[in-house]
């Protein structure tokens, strides 16, 4: 595989996922993350990681052949210019548990190890470009083509999923949060704007 093949699969994988297993000064615990609009993680973590010098975020857990992200910390105040982050991981997540006062985090992504290469982080930073479309076309389809987006997730996850709410979508495919958990829907081709979403869905839906 050349570097940008990998480049181009590690960058798949991450926007594929939205949980990992977090290394803080050899200490593990699971994360929920979401990636935001200029493409970096967002999550919560206790005031003890924001402090930690070594931070590294695999994906999805702490298994033999995960994605391993080396990342900095910036901590993020949810009352200021970026505040509505935390409400993104919200949506995707509910309300951050077992954690007494978190602390919302930017994760700057400075290197990635991932089948076999060790890529540059910032060539994974990558803007979504669906990002100022992205409530809108959200809710569009839960509104009106929530049975388009109920076929896509059965054609992708081959069972019914009761309920689902689209919650993100991205040039490469859509997330979907299910009952306990996000699913992603990857797209079949890249969706170049915001008119590609609809036509991409109802593709999947029908495949």
């Amino acid at each position: 595989m050349n570097e940008r093949r990998a480049t181009e699969d590690a960058h798949r994988f991450l926007r594929s996922h939205t949980t990992g297993n977090l290394r803080s000064d050899e200490q593990h615990r699971p994360l929920k993350y979401v990636i935001g609009p200029q493409g970096r993680p967002v999550a919560p973590v206790t005031a003890a990681v924001l402090e930690c010098r070594d931070t590294v975020l695999f994906v999805p857990d702490n298994t033999e052949g995960a994605m391993e992200v080396q990342v900095t910390l910036s901590k993020l105040d949810p009352d200021g210019p970026d505040g509505a982050l935390t409400d993104r991981w919200r949506i995707y997540h509910g309300e951050p548990h077992g954690m007494h006062e978190p602390c919302w985090t930017v994760m700057e992504i400075d290197a990635v190890r991932f089948s076999g290469h060790v890529i540059d982080g910032h060539m994974l930073v990558r803007p979504n470009h669906l990002a100022d479309d992205e409530p809108r076309l959200c809710r569009q389809v839960n509104e009106h083509h929530i049975d388009t987006l109920r076929r896509a997730c059965l054609h992708a996850a081959s069972f019914d999923v009761q309920d689902p709410v689209l919650v993100g979508v991205d040039p490469l495919g859509f997330d979907v949060r299910r009952r306990f958990d996000v699913m992603r829907l990857p797209a079949p081709r890249p969706m170049t704007g915001p008119a590609d979403v609809q036509d991409v869905l109802s593709l999947m839906a029908d495949d």
